[in-house]
């Protein structure tokens, strides 16, 4: 499929994991690429796509910097014309029990996963506005907007404000023919995960590498972590035209996680 041929696509947080699947994904059905990532790699990530075909440049850019962010979508503009489709994918999460939890570690969290989203949001719609051609937002949440984790309660409180954005602005910009939509991805095989199996694990008992994620995995009704392949594989749906009467909704790609009884991550149980 070339569902996107000619689309310009960005992606913050695109030069690994889910970020880079999406990009993949995107690149695969003909879309030209801007990924950013506050990370030095992002440029090499965009070679990878090359290799493929497709067109792709990276960014060097910090979500949490307004300036940055309008550098951004100038260099999208500037390579490829309007922004059609942007995918606010850039997160971060630390894990601390509450008393140990800092202020610096809540207000890097709330800025990178939510702010971050907001000035990406806000810039893209300016853009798609001034196009006048519309347009799709994509806002990562998170298995946490829905049931927030012991130890995280500022990647939580970060990811129930991407739900709740993504909310008020599918309303403010509806006529614009510009949808917003959230995904929350739960258990996904990624470095994030890799940091939250060894960090978790450390805190919540005695568990060695892979054992509290394999834990967790019996949770799911499908009984195995999904892939960023899942993950794109959504955020190419809701891009595409088979989904311009879908807005402002939050969609779970977790195996059934978050509707299962049984769900209890990061329980004292486990």
């Amino acid at each position: 499929m070339n569902r996107f041929e000619g689309k310009t696509v960005v992606v913050t947080g695109g030069n690994k994991g889910i970020g880079f699947a999406i990009a993949q994904r995107f690149a695969s059905e003909g879309a030209n690429l801007v990924i950013a990532s506050v990370e030095a790699g992002v440029e090499e990530a965009a070679a990878k796509l090359r290799e493929t075909g497709a067109k792709a440049v990276g960014v060097i850019c910090d979500v949490t910097d307004r300036g940055a962010v309008a550098a951004l979508y100038d260099r999208a503009e500037e390579e490829f014309g309007a922004v059609d489709i942007s995918v606010q994918n850039a997160g971060i999460i630390t894990i601390a029990k509450i008393d140990d939890l800092t202020e610096d570690q809540w207000d890097a969290t709330m800025a990178v996963n939510t702010k971050g989203v907001f000035l990406c949001c806000q810039e893209a719609i300016r853009r798609m506005r001034k196009s006048g051609k519309g347009g799709r937002l994509i806002n990562m949440a998170s298995g946490q907007a829905r049931d927030g984790f012991i130890y995280t309660p500022h990647y939580a409180a970060s990811k129930f404000g991407v739900m709740g954005m993504t909310q008020s602005l599918a309303k403010e910009v509806a006529l614009d023919n510009i949808t917003v939509n959230a995904i929350c991805p739960g258990i996904i095989k990624t470095d994030m995960w890799d940091y939250n199996d060894r960090v978790w694990g450390e805190m919540l008992g005695d568990f060695g590498p892979g054992e509290l994620m394999e834990s967790w995995v019996q949770n799911i009704p499908m009984k195995r972590a999904g892939e960023g392949k899942h993950v794109a594989a959504l955020a190419a749906f809701i891009a595409s035209d088979d989904a311009d009467y879908i807005t402002g909704q939050t969609i779970n790609v977790d195996g059934g996680l978050i509707m299962s009884a049984s769900h209890n991550p990061g329980g004292e149980d486990e």
